[in-house]
């Protein structure tokens, strides 16, 4: 019986190591050494480069690529802390995610890009536009920016996240679940906010506090880039057109929809960005 016993055992223990393993994505490092995961779909011109928000990772586009990458080469990158990027920073600023998005772009040999941002993703791609000049034709931000006449303070973003260090899993999980709309499928709700609890605690609350400070600088930094910028939002906050404007950011307003609009209605959101790229590289 023993000797059955352990003949099964090495047996069960080949098959599992002789199985087939997903193929990890390809990496480059970024300016401090951080190795950054990326992903390729399509061929088209121009490149759209997707960031990612807040805890989540490049996975987060997956709805977006049928439809999108027969006409645009896609690139989605997971920022470093996030997917299957590397740790090891001290601090997660938006610059140093510039330089992630920058590190992938330029490996890849992009000349033409339009950068779409998710949420924190939009002021990952300011910070890339930046490092990347010649080479940006303009700026997607997806539910992050409604005025630039209200920036946080440092004492009231320290305030905001006094509960997500007490207890980082259970605030983002009510946090995220009160950024989707009432029509969003529970199960998208339950998925998303189970999985951006699960980011590793140090990355989550460096970023999401360097996020909330770049308000404070974000208007100066679209002056200072000189390049066209849409906004599409969601209408769960009203969305102040002319704050925008005064920084040449163009505004558009998507009803019925939380801010999870590529993840909540990809159907329309796919029509949307098609739309606004277009509009963009005309």
């Amino acid at each position: 019986m023993r000797k059955v016993l352990i003949a099964f055992l090495l047996h069960a223990s080949f098959a599992f190591a002789a199985a087939p393993q997903a193929p990890k994505a390809p990496t480059v490092p970024s300016a401090d050494g951080v190795p950054i995961a990326y992903e390729v779909h399509g061929q088209g011109s121009p490149a759209l480069v997707l960031v990612h928000c807040w805890s989540c990772d490049r996975s987060y586009w997956k709805e977006q690529i049928e439809y999108l990458s027969p006409q645009y080469q896609l690139v989605l990158v997971d920022l470093a802390g996030h997917g299957e990027s590397g740790l090891g920073r001290k601090d997660y600023t938006m610059a140093a995610f510039g330089d992630d998005v920058a590190a992938v772009v330029n490996h890849l040999g992009l000349e033409k890009v339009v950068l779409v941002g998710h949420s924190m993703g939009s002021d990952v791609v300011v910070e890339a536009a930046k490092r990347l000049p010649g080479k940006v034709v303009g700026m997607v931000w997806i539910d992050e920016y409604k005025s630039f006449e209200q920036a946080a303070t440092p004492e009231q973003v320290d305030a905001f996240l006094a509960p997500f260090r007490k207890d980082f899993r259970g605030t983002t999980d009510k946090f995220v679940r009160g950024l989707f709309g009432p029509n969003a499928d529970p199960k998208l709700v339950d998925r998303v906010a189970r999985d951006m609890a699960s980011a590793p605690p140090a990355v989550g609350l460096s970023a999401l506090r360097n996020a909330f400070l770049n308000s404070a600088v974000i208007a100066a930094s679209v002056d200072e880039l000189k390049l066209p910028v849409v906004a599409l939002n969601a209408d769960r906050q009203p969305t102040d057109h002319g704050s925008l404007a005064k920084h040449g950011v163009k505004a558009f307003v998507m009803p019925d929809i939380g801010h999870f609009i590529p993840q909540e209605d990809p159907a329309r959101f796919n029509r949307s960005l098609d739309s606004l790229v277009k509009g963009l590289t005309k």
